[in-house]
Order: structure tokens, then C-alpha cells, then sequence
């Protein structure tokens, strides 16, 4: 199953796809993602660098944030993010939608290690929007009037 399918997005987001992220839960509110950083992935203490984490708790919120409203996308207002130790090995990531009004989720979530200790934890408010259409199909969306969103 690709990301774009299994997370309901539409489009492809290269650089999730170039963290290795794998979804594991997306339903109801709740989210899990799996992630093993790469040793690219690291920072110069070899352990998992806080861009990679953060990505991953991003992602993780925006999937239960669209859980209970897959057709529509979200973009990241805020994310506070608190590192509580290093994250090493296989990771796990698990979000969830806290409170919704009809524009904006508030939702959190925590970077679990191997041994279910939290590496990581944020809180994130989303927009809920309209999914672009990207790729050439979607070009004419570029010359449309601010504040017009693609659909198509």
C-alpha cells in the first residue's frame, strides 16, 4: 500500500517517503507510525537527529488530525516539540486528535524507543483544508485567484 493511499493525502510527499516512515494506524482519531532512522538520518551523537523526530511527529498528528476526515488535507499553525532522550533503534510514533472544531484539530503525540520508554512528545494545531491537486494535471492551478484552492 503507498503512502499517498494509505494516508488518504493524494499526492506524494518525497521527503516522508525518503524518512522510510510506515503507517500503522489511521483510524478514529488515532494515529502510530513506525521509523527506523538510517544512518543519515543521525545527528553528530549518533543518535536520531530532531528534524527526523519532529518530521515524525508531524506527520504522526496530521494523520490523526485527517483520521476522522480523510477527503480533507491539513497544514501544521503550530507544534511545540519537547526531547526527553536520545532515539535510538526501531521508533514508534503515536498521535491523537484531541479536541476538533469545523477548521482546527489540536492533537499530540509521543516518540516511543524499542523499550516503550518516550523519546519525544508534541502538541500541534492543523487546519483542515481542501486537498490540492498537484502534478501537470493541476498546473492551471497556479494562475487561479488568491485564495482559491485546486480540487480536482
Amino acid at each position: 500500500m503507498s503512502w499517498e493511499k494509505a494516508l488518504g493525502f493524494g499526492v506524494d510527499i518525497p521527503f516522508v517517503k525518503l524518512l522510510g516512515f510506515e503507517l500503522k494506524l489511521f483510524e478514529s482519531g488515532r494515529s502510530e507510525l513506525a521509523y527506523t532512522a538510517q544512518p543519515e538520518h543521525l545527528n553528530s551523537f549518533s543518535v536520531t537527529h530532531g528534524g527526523a523526530l519532529m518530521t515524525l511527529l508531524d506527520v504522526t498528528m496530521a494523520c490523526a488530525a485527517r483520521s476522522t476526515t480523510p477527503e480533507m488535507g491539513v497544514v501544521t499553525i503550530e507544534m511545540k516539540t519537547s526531547f526527553m532522550q536520545p532515539a535510538l533503534g526501531p521508533l514508534r510514533a503515536k498521535g491523537e486528535l484531541i479536541h476538533r472544531t469545523a477548521t482546527l484539530a489540536f492533537t499530540q503525540a509521543t516518540v516511543f524507543d524499542a523499550a516503550g520508554k518516550a523519546c519525544a512528545h508534541a502538541t500541534g494545531t492543523f487546519k483542515f483544508v481542501k486537498r490540492l491537486a498537484t502534478g501537470p494535471k493541476s498546473a492551471h492551478a497556479l494562475n487561479a485567484p488568491p485564495g482559491v484552492l485546486s480540487t480536482d
